[in-house]
């Protein structure tokens, strides 16, 4: 889907859509961001209202009118979404990355001023890439708060799902409840329903499914596949990470890791958000899907559009360190190292400070991943390595040996 090229405006200038006039009666995805502090102007009495000053004979001070000072707006309240696991749900939590949804978060990314400051490298990379693109009728459907359709991201159905796999699905959506989901989208932004973008999407859904589908497949290929093995690599680094807390503590160690607004009390995980309404949702055997995502940051998303399974998106760890970059330095091993096990074989072992797949490896070092793979596989039968499948992936991580012998702390 093709239009009109719109540059890329510097960070800061582009401004996002009117907020919600209606909130979303608890279906979709629910975004939550705190309301904005309202910006009124600042008054300054002058003359006070005590003696005049300037002695006898001397003028009055000049009046000033007195200012209408802006009524305060009162802060929502705090209102709390609550999930209540059964005990089928315990057994059915599971964690989940999506392409497809770092595509279509990417997109509202370009339009939220607020989180270019943890994307400048990825904007400038992108410029001219993004030109190409009309983006406009992906950002009518995504309002600063309240609901966007479902089907644009939803709930992956499996742990590594590939992007083919999940745009083929969206392109699948039925028209007509694709037109319920815009409608509900669109109502979210005053006038959009409107707009001559809102009314073609309303009029012609099966149209607007194809339409919206294209525009995110060229998004993807132009903005985030190139981008994506770096990606992929924090975000399995971020459920290895979890994972990890959920065998050491539990749902409790797991969840207060999560996100600050999340809270477990067992057999409810609550969701403090100010969207404005309170909610109570028995996820009835379903289970959560828990997706960590380093484009939403630092929102946390919510999604419980049947018929799907219920998802969490959360904001991944390590995106201070998304588009750092990496220097030859950063990867050379230790000398002593190096003499005991060769220079690229020593380097692949120095470099996994956290876990990660051969071709992540392979982009990093700038090595073939064949040979990558042949350095891993002789530093595991050595005994420095462990690899784990986690869906089509295997990933590597270094054992106590290989920690001690990397660091050079072992006795």
């Amino acid at each position: 889907m093709r239009g009109a090229c719109h540059p890329l405006p510097l960070p800061g200038t582009l401004s996002p859509p009117p907020e919600s006039s209606r909130a979303p009666q608890g279906r979709g995805v629910l975004r939550d961001q705190p309301p904005t502090k309202p910006r009124g102007k600042r008054f300054r009495e002058r003359g006070g209202t005590g003696a005049q000053t300037g002695g006898p004979g001397a003028a009055p001070p000049a009046r000033t009118p007195t200012p209408t000072h802006p009524q305060k707006t009162p802060r929502s309240p705090k209102i709390a979404y609550h999930f209540d696991f059964a005990h089928t749900d315990l057994t059915r939590c599971r964690f989940a990355l999506s392409p497809l949804w770092e595509t279509q978060e990417a997109v509202r990314t370009l339009h939220r001023p607020a989180r270019h400051g943890r994307h400048l490298p990825w904007l400038r990379r992108i410029r001219a890439d993004v030109e190409q693109l009309d983006l406009r009728p992906l950002w009518l459907l995504m309002p600063e708060r309240g609901y966007t359709p479902t089907f644009l991201g939803p709930p992956p159905l499996g742990p590594d799902v590939p992007f083919s796999e999940e745009i083929a699905a969206l392109r699948a959506t039925d028209p007509r409840s694709a037109r319920v989901e815009l409608a509900q989208a669109l109502a979210c932004t005053p006038g959009a329903a409107d707009s001559p973008t809102g009314r073609a999407l309303l009029t012609q859904p099966a149209q607007a499914v194809r339409d919206l589908a294209d525009l995110l497949e060229a998004v993807w290929h132009l903005l985030i596949e190139p981008y994506w093995p770096r990606l992929r690599t924090l975000l399995e680094a971020d459920i290895l990470f979890h994972t990890r807390r959920l065998a050491q503590g539990g749902l409790e160690a797991l969840f207060s890791e999560l996100h600050p607004r999340l809270t477990w009390a067992p057999p409810t995980l609550t969701l403090t958000t100010r969207a404005g309404w309170e909610e109570r949702r028995p996820l009835d055997g379903q289970g959560l899907v828990l997706v960590p995502s380093l484009f939403c940051w630092p929102d946390l998303v919510s999604g419980m559009e049947a018929p799907w399974q219920p998802a969490l998106v959360y904001p991944a760890r390590g995106i201070g360190s998304l588009w750092t970059p990496e220097t030859t330095a950063d990867h050379v091993a230790p000398t002593p190292l190096a003499r005991l096990l060769g220079r690229n074989r020593a380097t692949v072992l120095h470099t996994l400070t956290e876990p990660a797949s051969t071709s992540a490896l392979a982009l990093r070092l700038g090595l073939a991943p064949s040979s990558v793979s042949d350095h891993l596989s002789a530093l595991r039968d050595a005994g420095l390595l462990v690899s784990r499948r986690y869906g089509h992936q295997v990933l590597y991580e270094r054992t106590p040996l290989g920690i001690a012998l990397a660091s050079g702390t072992g006795s």
